[in-house]
């Protein structure tokens, strides 16, 4: 809803900006072209906007590869236009059609041109919104660290090993919370983050899965999928699937994949 309305309201202040320009020069004002080709330009965008979103978040940038990541999104800004392009002009082709007319999108190269230009600075302006999206999402729900170590004065747990820690230090908004391990419910891989599921709270650790799951202890968590950890005791049935994969159905309800290749280890921890 929020790019909708960012991508409506931009449109909506070109249209007037050619109608304010038109009666500023006395020339009468025809809404439809500029109508058509701005509801074009927003349609060809927001269908192109969920695979954006999901490149996004599948390769983020983060400080220590922005070095690497800069020449991926150059050519993303690149395909996002002709893209972009590509599905504006046909939309326009199908409007005038329909309307007994017909749309011509001129020379092609200097046009292209023109368009990057624009589509480079929205498609840079969506990754910057992400981003900042994210990071404040990440703050408001926290930021889970191992807890190797404890604070100063407070005796050491035993069981607590560095390799499988009892729990995890979330920092969130100037203050620090401690998480059992075994109120972790599941956790899914996202980015360069796996996100904990905690009783229906989400906890963001940087981290990959294969590390995280060193961490916890294999006899309570499972890996099941390349992207999800489940908690074997918070498990209530299992779907099998006719291709071999399997659905995990959690207490609470989270309906979770397992892939063929970990379905066999789960019913022997089973």
């Amino acid at each position: 809803m929020f790019w909708i309305a960012v991508f409506v309201a931009g449109a909506a202040s070109n249209v007037l900006t050619h109608a304010v320009d038109a009666w500023r020069e006395g020339e009468p004002f025809d809404w439809l072209p500029p109508v058509i080709g701005q509801g074009s330009s927003i349609v060809a965008s927001l269908l192109l906007l969920p695979l954006l979103l999901a490149a996004i978040r599948r390769w983020p940038v983060q400080w220590n590869n922005w070095r690497r990541r800069l020449p991926l999104y150059l050519l993303g800004s690149i395909a996002w236009s002709l893209a972009h392009v590509a599905g504006m002009v046909a939309l326009r082709k199908l409007a005038y059609a329909a309307l007994g007319g017909h749309y011509d999108y001129g020379p092609w190269p200097a046009n292209l041109l023109y368009e990057y230009g624009k589509d480079a600075r929205d498609f840079f302006v969506i990754v910057a919104g992400v981003h900042t999206f994210d990071s404040f999402r990440r703050l408001r729900q926290g930021e889970a660290h191992a807890l190797d170590a404890p604070d100063p004065g407070v005796a050491p747990v035993p069981e607590a090993a560095p390799e499988r820690p009892q729990r995890f230090l979330v920092r969130k908004l100037d203050r620090e919370f401690l998480i059992d391990v075994d109120s972790i419910d599941w956790a899914q891989a996202s980015g360069n983050y796996v996100n904990l599921h905690v009783a229906g709270r989400v906890y963001p650790m940087r981290s990959t899965m294969a590390a995280l799951e060193e961490k916890l202890d294999p006899a309570r968590f499972l890996r099941v999928h390349r992207s999800y950890i489940v908690s074997l005791s918070r498990i209530a049935s299992i779907e099998p699937l006719d291709t071999g994969d399997a659905r995990i159905h959690l207490l609470d309800g989270t309906v979770v994949p397992c892939s063929r290749r970990y379905r066999e280890a789960l019913r022997t921890q089973l």
